[in-house]
């Protein structure tokens, strides 16, 4: 078996950086389409759509995950938990939003860049099939 350290910067299995990916899912949570999002990244539409429709297939784990790691990390979690988004996806954005947003303010890391503190909480496999499992 082989394993490989991935940087914080990528995700398993993915050639672009993380913050193009998270790039994506926001513009997605705010209602843009794929074709709109891939022009605008200078990424192949089926690439992107890729992106958005695994993230849109796990979107409830994902919330389950990112909120229950933003609950560990925050002082106060009713202060820094998100409101109800317009969609599933949205609302699976805004947790990952607010959990990056609890590890700059624990860690006295002001700016890191969101979506990598996104692919270390997923342990680079926000994207990957199979992650997160229901029983995780």
């Amino acid at each position: 078996m082989t394993h490989v350290l991935l940087p914080v910067s990528g995700l398993s299995r993915r050639a672009d950086v993380v913050e193009v990916i998270g790039a994506a899912l926001e513009m997605k949570a705010a209602g843009v389409g794929h074709r709109t999002i891939a022009d605008r990244l200078g990424r192949a539409a089926t690439t992107v759509r890729g992106w958005l429709r695994r993230f849109a297939s796990r979107a409830g784990l994902v919330v389950g995950v990112f909120t229950s790691h933003l609950v560990a990390l925050a002082d106060d979690p009713s202060l820094v938990l998100p409101a109800p988004a317009t969609s599933a996806f949205a609302d699976a954005v805004a947790a990952v939003i607010a959990c990056g947003i609890a590890v700059r303010s624990r860690f006295s890391m002001a700016t890191a860049p969101i979506w990598r503190a996104a692919s270390a909480v997923s342990r680079g496999v926000l994207l990957a099939p199979g992650w997160p499992s229901p029983t995780r």
